[in-house]
């Protein structure tokens, strides 16, 4: 098994902390490193601003959580504080800790420390790992492999977004933001993006693209390194074993061939320079998802898992929430929900929906950051023509205050398409109670998600 040695034994927590405290426990990393070190027996406490579907599952998991920022609830004896770079930095619980002389460390720290010991699967890239790094470790789940799971999505399989396994393997969504990746150690990395992102922090493209070759850098002697084919610095990235994958590229090391849409679902074959895998079935929507499980395949394989195994796990995929994931499909509709909030992966998005589809595609898109749309505006306007209608929803801020003259309008001027307008939540769901369309996509990264439930009650009325 090239590259694997044998470090298979109980993972234990590695910290020799009892108690720790999660500000912003909510968040999907976040809540990954929680459940992680719940199942270990330690004492898990944490904060959001907000409960959701995923807090009250940690609720119910054990894990204490409180919604107000307040320092007469927090606990004093802690061994640990772990915060997210969501949480703003005046945060008054984050401050206090900070100031009292606690350990107080971020999220990608403490995810540093667990893999140190490890065998490693980290999945990077400005688009695709979430849905990557799931399929890698539901493969290797299904199979009988067995690893460990911290991933930035649920998985719909399994329905979480963490799961631990008494081999000393982990699968890992490595994340740019914020230059966490660099912290890992991996055995195996997979790159499948690096268009550019989070120039809040970068500054420029150049200098995100570098973050990515240095992560490129930190495979281990003998480990594996998986890029895209086609990246526009493929050639800067090092390592000992190096091989490139593609939807249908023959010049890729790994490819699709006859590729065919049947009853919904992606029939295809897997062409490598020193093996073939035909015959796999993926019953997951978007063409961007076939070259994804490329990726997956090719990773599973130099595991030396058996091919039919890994065949079955593909066709037992069933995908990850929010990631072309089919709200409603049925003779009326279909409603697709997305988490795409960058161009590229827009664009994907589309072409996959099209390749199902020949019904007119109305797009619900909401913007997520006033950074990214201003330095991204362009490129939203270029791809959102690609549709038949779009409306586009208030920018979501998240972390961020407003910029002046940086709107939603600021995409729609630049757009094209005839049909196109900016509503509100609410007159966007009057719009939809109107319409009535047969193929709706809704994607973003913001809070999106609750008006896609409730536009499917909407849908499911008519």
């Amino acid at each position: 098994m090239h590259g694997l040695k044998d470090i298979y034994g109980s993972q234990k927590a590695p910290l020799g902390v009892a108690v720790l405290y999660f500000i912003g426990i909510g968040g999907i990393g976040m809540s990954a490193i929680a459940r992680y070190f719940n199942t270990q027996g330690v004492k898990v406490t944490g904060y959001d601003k907000t409960s959701t579907v995923l807090t009250k599952q940690l609720e119910a998991e054990g894990i204490d959580i409180h919604y107000e920022e307040d320092l007469s609830i927090i606990p004093k004896e802690v061994d640990l504080v772990v915060y997210t770079p969501a949480v703003p930095a005046d945060h008054k619980e984050l401050q206090f800790y900070q100031n009292n002389n606690y350990t107080v460390v971020k999220r990608s720290d403490v995810l540093k420390i667990i893999t140190e010991s490890s065998f490693n699967i980290c999945v990077a890239g400005t688009h695709g790992k979430t849905t990557l790094s799931t399929m890698i470790a539901h493969i290797l789940r299904h199979s009988g492999f067995g690893c460990n799971a911290f991933l930035g999505g649920i998985s719909s399989n399994y329905q979480t977004n963490f799961w631990s396994n008494a081999k000393n393997v982990c699968v890992i969504e490595a994340d740019e933001f914020d230059r966490s990746f660099l912290k890992l150690s991996p055995d195996v990395a997979v790159i499948t993006a690096t268009d550019p992102d989070h120039l809040d922090i970068y500054g420029t493209a150049e200098e995100f693209e570098n973050a990515f070759i240095q992560f490129s850098q930190k495979v281990k002697a003998g480990g594996l390194l998986v890029t895209r084919h086609g990246l526009s610095r493929n050639s800067d990235f090092k390592a000992g074993n190096h091989i490139t994958y593609s939807f249908n590229n023959g010049e890729a090391d790994v490819y699709a061939s006859e590729i065919k849409v049947v009853s919904g679902s992606y029939l295809f074959n897997v062409i490598a320079k020193e093996w073939t895998l035909g015959e796999v079935t993926l019953n997951m929507g978007g063409l961007h998802n076939v070259e994804n499980m490329i990726a997956a395949i090719s990773v599973a394989k130099h595991l030396n898992i058996d091919d039919e195994k890994i065949k079955d796990a593909v066709a037992e995929f069933r995908g990850v929430k929010r990631r072309f994931e089919y709200i409603i499909k049925n003779e009326k509709h279909a409603l697709i929900d997305d988490y795409a909030h960058h161009p590229e992966e827009l664009r994907a998005l589309i072409n996959g929906v099209r390749s199902l589809f020949k019904q007119k595609l109305v797009m619900v898109f909401q913007p997520h950051l006033f950074s990214r749309t201003k330095d991204q505006a362009d490129g939203f306007a270029e791809v959102l023509d690609m549709c038949d209608e779009v409306v586009l929803l208030p920018i979501y801020p998240a972390r961020e205050l407003p910029m002046e003259g940086v709107t939603s309008e600021m995409i729609l001027e630049k757009m094209s398409l005839e049909k196109r307008k900016v509503l509100s939540k609410e007159e966007m769901r009057d719009w939809i109670k109107e319409s009535s369309p047969e193929l709706l996509v809704m994607a973003g990264a913001g809070d999106i998600d609750v008006q896609v439930q409730e536009v499917k009650k909407l849908l499911e009325l008519q």
